[in-house]
């Protein structure tokens, strides 16, 4: 099976430092040939060795009124460039802290592969963060969104129960160590928090980082952009401040401490 990357990126909020960084760790960590194209809107910025391609044309007006990220729905097209066969689709701000290999390696081409979204157990939902399909596979649920955005939103909420529930022949998971959730899995609990760094599960091959944490956030020792990096002592007479973010409890299990290992893993050479 070829090795093909790709990602998407609109608009400011990410931009050509999240896209140099994962193709960085995308090439240290895997093996023979590969590809890796992003579909951008603007490509300025973006290192040479990435290969860069309009953003797919999608002519509807995107819903409103809902957490899915659907413009990732742009990439269902029954063509993407050149491309042909699966590919395997990664957010920009997940970290790559293991060997890619296994993610073309599981599974036969025709298959649509997602992570499991462990915060929906029951659901058996699939997390589209990282997820390989083959290209135009997924046109039938374009098709679909195109006719009726808004509904197709307000009916699944979120993209990645409507390529759960709709994908062509069903889906199946990745196994479930590769792909781990930054807060779910990484970060420890209180009061260890403010005595460890967060931690970098054995097996995971990518982290992933839902919820507004990002990878800068995390290395500087910051939970998110709510948070400021600093002392335990300081992150405790925080608690009296009248500005504070979070509820007590929420707030104390909010402290990291800087994570060397998202430093390492997210780096542009």
């Amino acid at each position: 099976m070829k090795k093909q990357v790709i990602c998407i990126n609109w608009g400011r909020k990410y931009g050509p430092t999240y896209i140099n960084r994962l193709y960085a760790g995308v090439a240290r960590n895997i093996t023979g040939p590969f590809t890796f194209t992003c579909f951008c809107d603007d490509p300025g910025g973006i290192r040479p060795e990435v290969r860069t391609e309009p953003l797919p044309e999608l002519d509807v007006e995107m819903p409103t009124g809902t957490q899915g990220i659907w413009p990732k729905a742009r990439l269902w097209s029954a063509r993407l460039a050149d491309l042909e066969g699966p590919v395997l689709f990664m957010d920009l701000d997940m970290v790559v802290v293991g060997s890619l290999d296994g993610f073309f390696e599981e599974g036969a081409p025709e298959d649509v592969i997602l992570a499991r979204n462990e915060n929906t157990p029951f659901e058996k939902l699939g997390q589209t963060s990282i997820f390989r399909f083959p290209v135009g596979k997924l046109h039938p649920l374009q098709e679909r969104f195109r006719a009726d955005p808004q509904g197709v939103a307000d009916t699944y909420r979120f993209e990645q129960r409507y390529v759960t529930r709709e994908a062509p022949g069903g889906i199946r998971f990745w196994p479930r160590r590769w792909v781990r959730h930054f807060r779910r899995d990484c970060t420890r609990s209180f009061p260890l928090n403010f005595l460890l760094p967060p931690k970098c599960p054995d097996g995971a091959k990518v982290v992933i980082f839902p919820g507004g944490t990002l990878p800068p956030h995390v290395i500087a020792g910051r939970y998110n952009k709510h948070y400021t990096p600093g002392s335990p002592a300081a992150h405790l007479r925080g608690l009296l401040a009248p500005d504070r973010h979070d509820p007590p409890l929420r707030y104390l299990r909010h402290y990291i401490r800087p994570a060397p290992w998202v430093a390492e893993a997210w780096r542009e050479d």
